[in-house]
């Protein structure tokens, strides 16, 4: 039986953390320059997630990532460690958080276009029809209207822009799932937080009150790189396009937090955009997918339990704790039940 219903509360919890980050990040925006926050906001990611796994282990352990998923895993790093968060900084100092959370769901749309068209990722027409609500939510709020303070087209424009970075990002994490996943969050937002971090210092910036940098790199911490963690984790049970729809559900809790936190102002067209946007995320909720399918043979390593997938034995000492991790092949089987394009349903239809 596929895991893909114990994967969407990971999916969702990724989207809690992620959603409630984005109001915390606007209330910093005005402390420090935009690319020095997105690094601190990284850099506590990578350096919190790396002591997590050093306590964990008891020390390094290696990666567990093959040779040839290295390339995949560096451009992630780029787009959703470097690029993204550096775009969505410079967006929230234009427009408002609310508005910028409800602009986060097109990384949902992003990353599943991205899924069918490039990576052949099966797609149904309840989600298609989903992203197409989540599409016309954004188009409500990038509208221009009258007597509007908080539509600012460079700013829309530049949250759009990280979105696509992330589902990039989204897509190539995807081939290296089945590793660990506080190694890739980890080392994704060390690399990411010291090179941004970096860059700032030498163009300029200083370096902020140390409580400010501490407030960055917490918010980092939790928004960003446990929800990263979580991410992986669900990405191995839903595939790339219905674990961004889960993760949709993100911007609704920031929005949320937003107007709560910031007292910002919600006029009519934000509502509009709420509805379609919630509408699209429910048909995204709401999906089921099962037909005969046939696995074909398949080595790799991942963390599993002994389910209908995973049915060898063991060439070492095993002592009975399950999830556990080891290399293990799959032989050909044909069944029908319930699944999503996890790690073991990569196939055509």
């Amino acid at each position: 039986m596929s895991d893909f219903r114990t994967a969407i509360w990971p999916a969702l919890a990724a989207a809690a953390l992620f959603g409630g980050s984005t109001p915390l990040v606007k209330l910093l925006v005005g402390e420090m320059p935009a690319l020095l926050l997105a690094g601190l906001l990284y850099l506590g990611s990578g350096v919190g997630l790396v002591v997590i796994r050093l306590l964990r282990d008891r020390g390094w352990r290696a990666s567990g990532l093959a040779a040839d998923e290295w390339r995949w895993f560096g451009a992630a790093i780029v787009f959703g460690g470097l690029l993204g968060p550096v775009l969505l900084v410079f967006g929230l100092t234009r427009i408002g958080a609310g508005t910028a959370s409800l602009m986060l769901n097109l990384e949902a749309v992003f990353t599943a276009v991205l899924a069918w068209v490039v990576f052949k990722e099966n797609v149904d027409r309840r989600i298609v029809l989903g992203m197409l609500l989540i599409v016309a939510g954004g188009a409500v709020l990038a509208w221009p209207s009258a007597g509007s303070a908080t539509v600012d087209g460079v700013g829309l424009l530049a949250i759009a822009a990280a979105c696509f970075c992330w589902a990039i990002d989204n897509n190539l994490t995807r081939r290296v799932s089945g590793s660990d996943a506080l190694f890739i969050a980890g080392t994704k937002g060390l690399t990411a937080g010291a090179v941004n971090t970096g860059l700032a210092l030498l163009l300029g910036a200083a370096l902020p009150a140390w409580s400010a940098a501490w407030a960055a790199m917490t918010v980092g911490f939790v928004g960003y790189g446990l929800s990263l963690v979580l991410f992986v984790m669900a990405l191995r049970g839903l595939g790339t396009a219905r674990t961004g729809a889960y993760f949709s559900t993100a911007p609704f809790i920031g929005a949320a937090i937003a107007i709560l936190l910031l007292g910002e102002p919600t006029p009519a067209p934000f509502w509009l955009a709420a509805g379609l946007m919630g509408a699209g995320v429910w048909l995204h909720l709401t999906e089921r997918h099962a037909h005969v399918h046939t696995h074909e043979p398949l080595e790799h390593t991942h963390p599993h339990i002994h389910d209908a997938h995973h049915q060898h034995e063991h060439d070492f000492d095993w002592d009975g704790k399950a999830p556990h991790s080891h290399p293990h092949r799959h032989v050909a089987i044909t069944h029908k039940h319930p699944h999503f394009p996890d790690i073991h349903h990569r196939h055509g239809h």
